[in-house]
């Protein structure tokens, strides 16, 4: 039997891998896994760099009020959730510059919206005031919006549905390392306040934006197109990729695109549930990374040591999502790992609100990053895992990073300086809301999706989809009575 005659729903009794699969995987993350990784690091640094910025006596020079500085957070999003579905999905007549990912190709597409962000990044550093700051916020969200999702998406056609959460988790632990990097950064860079007549902040700016401009020029030559079209595998490993691809998902397949597809994906729930679970994390992953430099300096420390102390809670939360994620993947399990990580990190909330002592206060903020991080790396995957039909799982990713980053632009509003007594007491109780809500949400997925399971194995066991051609399998998608999804 062919890999591609092979059943490929029931997924419990997963194969050792072989020697041959094992080397091309070798061959595929040494190709996708740094690039990718560091390329979202810069774009976490280029989003959050802000914060450390503000430390650096930014709001001061530009005239911005704590208020408006909480709007240009806000503004950053608005430009993400603005952009995100186009940006990966679609072109259309007011959007033509922007080509949908799957008419584009990726080793063109991100490098570019890379050197564009990382152009954007470069103007903050240059803008003298509070519209400035406004109008060039909204822009790098606008060139940022795509990265994310079309990662997830290039991830979908090199990777089997198992393999991918464990790759993601290595991806987004580029964010964790960005707030690590960045602590550090800003207080180097600072140190160059009065050169060349411009501020410490300015130089933030300035140079992280110039880094990831030339970051980009050189991944033009890295990043990797689509998996049919590999120019780093041989021909043979490029047919054992597709074949494995097909008998797992579509996406060893070239399915041409359909607007029937993206009805699919908005009338599904369980897409709209992945949506909203990370919408309930994202509101508690930026407001955390966005303002943990100022709630540091609240605990009693100086600008200088509050950018250093930003660093290892950002480099226990990166241990974390790959130590989590090995387990997750081992087991074989998302919604037991999501459910945890939102609790270690309510537990982080609840220590930074009730304690007086600055010691446990600060490691309040260790555990509440290194759930919140945790929980974000494994969510994200999750509709890129489950969801099939490729033009449905595009929509399905970007949606949910729209519908997610609503979230982070109300945290961005909630964290305001009327609620910054006693640490963000209120903000970080509304923070610890919405983890139970995700934890909620976690539940509803894994009911919904067990029970989904449940009910196609009966109908299998009653012959139910026996005589189901490739074709049908493949256009009935995640509908199929022999999909599976992974929980």
């Amino acid at each position: 039997m062919s890999v591609s005659e092979k059943n490929y729903v029931v997924e419990e009794d997963q194969p050792e891998i072989s020697v041959e699969d094992h080397r091309l995987l070798r061959k595929v993350d040494c190709r996708l896994l740094p690039v990718f990784t560091l390329l979202y690091l810069l774009s976490f640094l280029d989003r959050s760099n802000i914060g450390n910025a503000k430390l650096d006596g930014m709001t001061t020079d530009l005239g911005v009020s704590p208020a408006s500085y909480n709007t240009a957070l806000a503004i950053y999003f608005v430009g993400y959730v603005v952009f995100e579905i186009p940006a990966n999905v679609w072109e259309s007549n007011l959007l033509s510059s922007l080509c949908r990912l799957k008419k584009c190709n990726p080793q063109v597409w991100l490098p570019s919206l890379t050197l564009a962000w990382g152009i954007v990044s470069i103007g903050q550093g240059l803008v003298k005031n509070q519209a400035g700051l406004f109008g060039i916020r909204f822009l790098l969200g606008a060139t940022e919006a795509g990265l994310f999702p079309g990662v997830i998406y290039v991830f979908s056609v090199y990777y089997l549905r198992r393999e991918r959460s464990w790759r993601v988790a290595i991806f987004f632990g580029g964010s964790a390392l960005a707030g690590a990097f960045g602590g550090i950064f800003a207080y180097c860079i600072g140190l160059m306040n009065g050169v060349g007549g411009k501020s410490g902040w300015q130089w933030i700016f300035i140079l992280e934006g110039l880094l990831t401009a030339v970051v980009s020029l050189i991944a033009y030559f890295i990043v990797p197109t689509w998996s049919h079209k590999a120019k780093f595998l041989s021909e043979t490993e490029k047919t054992r990729l597709l074949d494995r691809l097909r008998a797992d998902s579509d996406a060893g397949t070239d399915q041409t695109f359909k607007w029937s597809s993206v009805g699919d994906a908005f009338s599904d729930h369980l897409v709209w549930a992945y949506a909203f679970l990370f919408h309930g994390f994202s509101f508690v992953l930026y407001s955390l990374s966005l303002f943990l430099p100022t709630i540091i300096a609240g605990l009693g420390f100086e600008t200088w040591q509050a950018q250093l102390m930003t660093v290892p809670p950002n480099v226990l939360a990166s241990f974390s999502i790959w130590t989590t994620v090995y387990f997750s993947s081992k087991y074989n399990a998302r919604a037991p790992f999501i459910i945890g990580a939102a609790i270690v990190s309510i537990i982080g909330y609840i220590l930074l609100i009730t304690c007086t002592k600055p010691g446990l206060q600060y490691f309040g903020v260790h555990l509440a990053a290194a759930g919140v991080y945790t929980g974000n790396s494994l969510l994200l995957s999750w509709p890129g895992e489950n969801v099939s039909g490729q033009a449905k799982r595009a929509v399905a990713v970007a949606l949910q990073i729209s519908v997610g980053d609503i979230g982070a632009i109300a945290g961005c509003l909630i964290y305001r300086p009327t609620l910054a007594s006693h640490l963000y007491r209120t903000p970080n109780l509304i923070a610890i809301g919405y983890l139970l809500f995700a934890i909620v949400v976690t539940t509803y997925l894994w009911v919904m999706m067990s029970m989904e399971n449940k009910r196609r194995d009966r109908l299998l066991s009653k012959g139910e989809s026996k005589d189901e051609t490739e074709e049908e399998r493949i256009r009935l998608g995640d509908r199929s009575v022999r999909y599976r999804y992974r929980i």
